[in-house]
């Protein structure tokens, strides 16, 4: 029993034991000698100061002076100046087809014909009506010639004469309905000999020859499309309504229409219409721009993207885009020193694309602003360049393009020879 409770008691020994000689470990102590980490705090301090050391590869540009356009961007809807769809104004057979579909034609030019018989012979018809009538009406005239003198000589009532005078009347009258008549069967006449309305282009035939044609078939036979020149409808904000009037009436509203990409210009036109009202359901204006498309670049139905020229910001300082970094203290960038490292320096920026930024305070013009590799950037950080873009012209104010730091790169080598890589290696 007593055995027991001594191995009992032994072990309750190893357990306390085994507890403290872990919270010394914990707490930083060393049996056989207290030893404070030391060591390690200075081996951190050291492995700190080469991260700072550590030279970050980076790309340049510089600020320069330039022009920036005011723009503001939206997306069309491409349309054709005149769309006409073709159909017959009289009844018959299409006997021909005088185009060939995606053909250009010009106004006047001779599209379909319809069997013109039945109309020719009423032309026909009318054309020795009126011959019949004129030739009632001359012999009318004669008598009445005649009339006139037995009246005088007292041989002939003047009733008798009253009556072939309003006969000849009658007869004139009856001319001019022949004449009308004429008219009237040749112009249906020539309904059977359908010609293009305007300069365009035709599409696909919706109707084949030999078909039966009425004036109320909806589908009609082809359909002409006018393409040069040629609309884009667009909507804009109605914020942007006053700086949109104001451009219009300086001439310097012009409309691009851009590819897919943004970038690419498929057409420049101008600015026509602003529509007289704005939609109270979405708060936007209409506008229509007007584009020669000469080379056909735009297409009815087409989906573009528009850029309406505002205004120009003129000796506006710019930089690219990427080099501008948001912080809780708002925009700023990286610019190099003379001893190759970076320096924050906040700015304030005006309008911006995707490609440049306007600064309008905190930098001048030529300063080296860095506009990659901002993950391992700091304040002070020594820098690489691995690519700069090209120096601006000296007119537009442009400094010395930055050159590479030979001194951070022969001490990283130094560093790599003894062994001392930085933490991440």
């Amino acid at each position: 029993m007593i055995r027991a409770n001594r191995r009992i008691l032994m072990a309750i020994g190893a357990l306390a034991l085994a507890l403290v000689v872990g919270w010394g470990w914990q707490s930083g102590f060393r049996f056989g000698g207290a030893e404070k980490p030391a060591a390690e705090g200075t081996q951190a301090g050291a492995d700190g100061s080469r991260r700072r050391d550590e030279t970050v590869s980076v790309a340049t540009a510089q600020s320069r002076v330039q022009d920036v356009p005011v723009t503001i961007d939206a997306v069309g809807t491409v349309q054709a100046l005149n769309t006409v769809t073709i159909r017959t104004q009289v009844d018959g057979r299409l006997l021909h087809l005088a185009f060939t579909e995606g053909q250009d034609v010009k106004k006047g030019d001779v599209l379909a014909e319809i069997d013109p018989a039945l109309y020719k012979a009423l032309y026909d018809q009318a054309v020795a009506k009126k011959a019949q009538d004129e030739a009632n009406l001359a012999n009318a005239r004669v008598d009445l010639v005649r009339y006139e003198k037995l009246v005088a000589g007292k041989f002939l009532s003047a009733q008798q004469y009253t009556t072939q005078k309003a006969q000849v009347s009658q007869l004139e009258a009856q001319v001019r309905a022949d004449q009308a008549a004429i008219d009237n069967a040749k112009t249906t006449l020539d309904y059977a000999t359908i010609r293009s309305p305007i300069d365009g282009r035709v599409g696909i035939r919706l109707v084949d020859v030999g078909n039966i044609l009425h004036p109320s078939d909806q589908s009609g036979i082809v359909v002409v499309t006018q393409l040069k020149p040629i609309y884009v409808v667009f909507t804009l904000p109605q914020q942007a309504l006053p700086a949109v009037q104001k451009a219009q009436a300086a001439g310097v509203a012009k409309v691009r229409a851009l590819a897919p990409d943004n970038a690419t210009d498929l057409e420049v036109g101008d600015l026509s219409v602003v529509d007289n009202q704005i939609d109270p359901l979405t708060g936007t204006v209409k506008l229509k721009a007007t584009f020669a498309n000469l080379d056909l670049g735009l297409w009815p139905g087409q989906f573009v993207n528009v850029r309406l020229m505002l205004d120009t910001i003129k000796n506006a300082t710019v930089v690219p885009s990427p080099a501008v970094q948001r912080g809780p203290n708002g925009a700023f960038v990286y610019i190099l020193d003379s001893d190759g490292k970076t320096q924050m320096k906040s700015v304030t920026t005006g309008r911006q694309d995707e490609h440049i930024v306007v600064i309008t305070s905190g930098l001048e013009p030529g300063t080296t602003v860095v506009t990659s590799g901002f993950a391992r950037l700091f304040d002070g950080a020594k820098v690489h360049v691995t690519h700069s873009e090209p120096q601006p012209s000296a007119a537009a104010g442009a400094a010395p393009a930055p050159v590479e730091n030979k001194k951070a790169h022969g001490g990283r080598k130094e560093r790599d020879a003894k062994g001392e890589g930085s933490p991440g290696r």
